[in-house]
């Protein structure tokens, strides 16, 4: 799949290509439409230290890239990716020769969070990275039972903060099961950022989370430059134009790479129309 050019080309809508050059090309298109990107190089639990340093030198790589562009150094990484499994260690030299480049550009690494068994060791990374450099971030998602703390601990900290659902199917012991909580949960988290965090970045393509968001920033005179909106690039482009349209600040996470069919079908899996539009694309090819 990942070599066939019938495949690449359905993939297209929600992968900006397998190199970096059409990824800066997809980055430079949304800025002209007004949005944000975040950069993300696919691929996650690699096999390999040599793997995860070829990683870390494809997202410096990116960071240098991007500024010479002339657009925000911004990248999204997973640490599996920079050999979590392998070495806790190494995992956090490579992160943080990463996170200090972005210093160094006034460009920012937002480390993604994974499966619930990596959660202790992202954070106490995330948060050691901070103090060294700044210009790093993390990913708390709201069907974790115990996120609502790992909120505080991160506000306090002065942590940016991407708040979205979570996507990992994880046990009741340790995550919310009914939509309607992981819901109530997001929106309460969402409150709390809003008020106390710094930057806060709202990561969901759900309306009713978004209004929820846009109705309590009214309330409580939190202005549209306090935070920024997140999608996925190529998913709900309508709810993107107008978003921008009303003012709102909105990035777009920017997948690229050759490691695209893992990425793709999680994305098919995640909204039923997405289904609907391979068939029709398949249909006409």
């Amino acid at each position: 799949m990942e070599t066939s050019p019938v495949a690449r080309g359905l993939s297209s809508r929600f992968v900006a290509g397998s190199s970096l050059d059409e990824a800066l090309a997809a980055c430079v298109r949304i800025r002209g439409e007004g949005i944000s990107a975040t950069l993300d190089y696919l691929g996650e639990n690699v096999h390999t230290l040599d793997e995860a340093r070829a990683c870390r030198d494809m997202y410096v790589r990116m960071l240098d890239a991007l500024h010479g562009a002339g657009i925000e150094p911004n990248v999204s990484l997973k640490l599996t990716q920079f050999g979590l499994d392998l070495s806790t260690g190494a995992c956090e030299e490579n992160v943080a020769m990463l996170v200090e480049r972005a210093a160094s550009l006034n460009g920012f690494v937002r480390i993604d969070m994974e499966a619930s068994q990596y959660t202790d060791r992202t954070l106490s990374i995330v948060t050691r990275l901070h103090e060294r450099f700044g210009a790093c971030g993390t990913v708390i998602q709201s069907y974790l039972l115990r996120s609502a703390a790992d909120v505080e601990m991160l506000i306090e900290r002065g942590i940016r903060v991407r708040l979205c659902k979570g996507a990992y199917l994880e046990p009741p012991t340790v995550a919310f099961s009914a939509k309607s909580e992981v819901d109530r949960s997001y929106l309460h988290l969402a409150g709390r950022l809003l008020e106390a965090g710094l930057y806060p970045a709202i990561a969901t393509h759900d309306e009713q989370m978004i209004e929820g968001v846009k109705r309590f920033a009214s309330n409580h005179g939190i202005g549209k430059e306090r935070f920024e909106l997140q999608m996925l690039y190529g998913i709900r482009r309508d709810l993107q134009r107008q978003l921008v349209a009303e003012g709102y600040r909105l990035r777009l996470y920017v997948p690229f790479g050759e490691a695209w069919y893992p990425y793709f079908m999680r994305r098919l899996a995640e909204r039923p129309a997405n289904v609907l539009f391979l068939a029709r694309n398949l249909m006409r090819s």
